[in-house]
């Protein structure tokens, strides 16, 4: 796969986002330029094969080119963040309608013929619908994230919170008052430890999103 340009920093990308408001075509096509890597990044997700690949990075570019467009750079957050959930959103589009034509073309393929000597589909067999392949997986790749956050960045008594308070790892979810009981602390507290969790997790998920 071919190699993209680094991405801007803070500041570089904070003025080009400026000019791209007042109208400036050439800093627009740097802010797509420039992230075109975290294109890329994300399109892996859905393809292995170069040429498959290249198809995706396409795809994935016209949600990055949408992000663009659509950044309001009031917001204290990078585009990178931002552009992440359109690319990822036009790639689950795009596979999820490409999942569903083939799946047309498959189901009506003919398998047999009944007794009576009529042609028999698949789709004439199933009973159950289909489940939806590309968005468990998508979800099962944030869970396995979401694990390894939770090991990695809490301390203990910010993981044994979370783990109670959401029912992870098999667990029963219970409420803040529950916690503090057996934890042996105020409730109060076992809230501000539970923000404090949730902020370190969500910071983890966003500084992925920015390694690309």
């Amino acid at each position: 796969m071919k190699s993209f340009p680094k991405p801007l920093n803070t500041e570089e990308e904070k003025e080009y986002l400026i000019q791209c408001r007042e109208g400036s075509k050439e800093a627009r096509e740097i802010l797509i330029e420039r992230n075109l890597r975290l294109v890329a990044h994300i399109a892996k997700k859905y393809g292995t094969g170069e040429r498959e690949l290249e198809d995706l990075i396409s795809i994935g570019s016209i949600g990055l080119i949408k992000a663009v467009d659509t950044f309001d750079i009031k917001k204290e957050i990078r585009l990178a963040t931002y552009a992440s959930r359109c690319i990822d959103n036009e790639l689950l589009m795009f596979m999820r309608s490409s999942k569903k034509q083939s799946r047309e073309v498959y189901l009506y393929e003919p398998i047999g013929k009944d007794k009576e000597g009529n042609l028999l589909n698949l789709l004439d067999v199933l009973e159950t619908e289909d489940e939806d392949v590309i968005e468990h997986m998508d979800l099962d790749e944030k869970v396995k994230k979401l694990y390894r956050y939770v090991s990695k960045c809490l301390n203990d008594r910010e993981k044994k919170i979370i783990l109670y308070r959401y029912g992870l790892g098999g667990r029963k979810e219970i409420t803040q008052r529950e916690i503090a009981e057996v934890m042996g602390i105020s409730r109060s507290y076992v809230s501000r430890i539970e923000k404090k969790a949730l902020k370190k997790l969500k910071e983890s998920f966003e500084k992925e999103e920015f390694e690309y």
